[in-house]
């Protein structure tokens, strides 16, 4: 139940500052739009503690500003080596180990890690993932763990 109250509260928020609109009908439309939604997540029961990680959602917020710093730094590096030409570049494939021990920790870190410009996650097996880093320095920033240590601070 208490779930289905977070996924209700975020699908009318989502709705609400999507939609600019605040009319009884527009209101009203919003209301069904999210019952019927709510209705189709339990049919298909998709509804559970995997799909709204309450646990995840209040720290959200510091990662999502932390991750941000680190887009707009990593962006600023490969463009400053697309600017410095091929002799800069180093691309490497190496496997990385993570310390997540849920699922969606571990795709919370592969997506970040693919977020970050110049690096792609490949490959996620077990507690292992291979990256491909536009610069060898990406991968050493990869194994120095920060991103690593604030994604498991995530789960916890």
């Amino acid at each position: 139940m208490r779930h289905t109250i977070f996924l209700s509260i975020s699908l009318a928020i989502f709705w609400l500052l999507n939609s600019g609109h605040n009319t009884p009908l527009m209101l009203s439309l919003g209301a069904a739009s999210i019952a019927l939604v709510l209705y189709i997540a339990h049919r298909m029961d998709v509804v559970d503690h995997e799909a709204q990680p309450l646990h995840i959602t209040s720290k959200l917020p510091g990662y999502y500003v932390w991750l941000t710093k680190a887009i707009i730094r990593d962006n600023l590096l490969v463009v400053k080596h697309i600017w410095l030409g091929n002799k800069s570049i180093s691309p490497t494939l190496k496997t990385i180990k993570v310390s997540q021990k849920t699922d969606i920790g571990k795709v919370i870190y592969a997506n970040s890690i693919t977020l970050t410009p110049g690096t792609v996650t490949v490959k996620l097996e077990g507690d292992q993932f291979m990256v491909h880093a536009l610069l060898k320095k990406s991968i050493e920033d990869l194994e120095a763990g920060e991103m690593n240590r604030r994604v498991t601070r995530l789960e916890d």
